[in-house]
């Protein structure tokens, strides 16, 4: 591979620091009837040509500040942050939590899950009440006024993601998808061989 862009079967470059042969396979549509192949190590980047700005990584990062900024501006007129939904959403389908539960489903410090709850239940939207069996399990539950607040959430964050995926065909968002979560699974399988 070369430091120059190459490229790809119809003409078009592939970024600098990634191999043309990505964007043909990206291409190739899912679910195409081939047996999917014993996982390799990937090889698309290289030190000699890597460049921050075509990291998947990098990419992701800023699509996901894009996409929090977002939420956090069109969520401030029903009362919440982009912080604040995800327990609350959490709470609403799984009829209720424990503070360990919603931190790990959240991925943050148990402090920061407190605090975050803090401002919830000040607001009357989620409330604590100690297990009776084991006082050191706290359990969180929505209140009817939390539902209300998230009622229209839904509606935002569809808005939020499709205006980022616009002009994206169906098939182009499957793709995505179905990519993100491969990248998650060997995420996770990484996370799990530590």
């Amino acid at each position: 591979m070369s430091d120059h862009p190459s490229k790809n079967r119809a003409g078009a470059s592939a970024p600098i620091g990634v191999d043309s042969h990505v964007q043909a396979s990206a291409a190739a549509p899912a679910g195409s009837g081939t047996a999917e192949a014993p996982k390799a190590q990937a090889c698309f980047y290289r030190p000699a040509g890597y460049t921050v700005e075509d990291s998947v990584g990098f990419l992701m990062k800023h699509v996901m500040m894009s996409i929090v900024a977002q939420a956090d501006k069109r969520l401030v007129t029903h009362g919440l942050t982009n912080t604040q939904w995800g327990p609350l959403m959490r709470l609403r389908m799984s009829g209720g939590s424990t503070v360990a539960e919603l931190a790990r489903w959240l991925q943050i410090d148990a402090g920061a899950m407190t605090r975050l709850l803090d401002r919830l239940e000040k607001k009357g939207l989620c409330k604590r009440t100690r297990c009776t069996d084991d006082r050191r399990v706290v359990r969180v539950a929505i209140t009817p006024e939390g539902e209300a607040a998230i009622a229209e959430v839904p509606a935002v964050l569809s808005a939020i993601m499709n205006d980022h995926l616009a002009g994206f065909s169906e098939s182009e968002w499957r793709l995505l998808l179905s990519m993100l979560q491969r990248m998650l699974r060997n995420g996770e399988a990484l996370r799990d061989a530590d």
